[in-house]
């Protein structure tokens, strides 16, 4: 039997990636949580896996040449498990160009883009003493998130999903789609919707967006504990 696949994971979109990719291609894995409000990402033994003190990471122990193989950042991870199964990455080089660049997208614009978003939305002003800051920060990455919204609505007229077959690149970008707390409301793109409702559907794709569902607890609370959690999340610096 083979070993399961150990997942560092907290409940995050970036986490979603993989529980829905797991689960989707029906791999064994255990999850190890990683709490990112409490520090855990900065324990040695998870920076010996995750150098960026970031999750999701993964320890597979059948790895290309049958020894343990460890994988940081999502994209990378999304890539290995697609080739390791040779499911949901196409069947050519034309088809695994055309999932990877918008897995880039995903990786290097939507994700980080929203994630802002939410971050000046949300909780900037918990966190930060200058109202024109805070606005401009809350208005430039909502605007920017609107561009990129349409231009994932633009990529998906006439086409049921991303790079035109169910891919990472979809289970990258679904997780990302929050429109509420990013300011956006999905009756402005139609066409990503309609793909966002359709991905939603899949029983895989729940499963995974559900795993860890306890474990999360939202950060706008004014508790002691999240301040702490904010405070380690967003005051983040080198560290020796």
């Amino acid at each position: 039997m083979t070993a399961p696949i150990e997942l560092h994971y907290w409940p995050t979109p970036n986490g979603w990636k993989i529980t829905i990719a797991l689960e989707e291609m029906g791999l064994p894995y255990e999850v190890k949580p990683v709490n990112i409000g409490a520090g855990d990402q900065f324990k040695p033994d998870f920076l010996k896996i995750s150098p960026n003190n970031r999750m999701p990471a993964i320890v597979d122990p059948d790895g290309p040449d049958g020894q343990p193989i460890s994988i940081f950042e999502s994209g990378a991870i999304l890539q290995y498990l697609a080739r390791k199964t040779g499911r949901f990455y196409g069947e050519t080089e034309r088809d695994r160009v055309n999932v990877d660049q918008w897995l880039m997208w995903q990786m290097g614009g939507l994700g980080p883009m929203a994630g802002q978003a939410h971050h000046f939305r949300s909780y900037a002003p918990k966190i930060e003493s200058n109202p024109e800051r805070i606005v401009y920060g809350r208005e430039r990455y909502t605007n920017e998130v609107n561009r990129l919204y349409g231009v994932l609505d633009k990529q998906l007229a006439g086409r049921d999903y991303v790079a035109g077959f169910y891919s990472i690149a979809d289970m990258a970008i679904w997780p990302w789609i929050l429109p509420e707390g990013q300011g956006q409301n999905l009756d402005d793109f139609p066409n990503l919707k309609v793909w966002y409702e359709r991905l939603k559907e899949r029983p895989a794709l729940r499963r995974g967006r559900d795993v860890g569902k306890d474990l999360r607890r939202s950060l706008d609370e004014d508790s002691e504990e999240m301040k702490k959690a904010r405070a380690v999340l967003f005051g983040q610096k080198a560290r020796e």
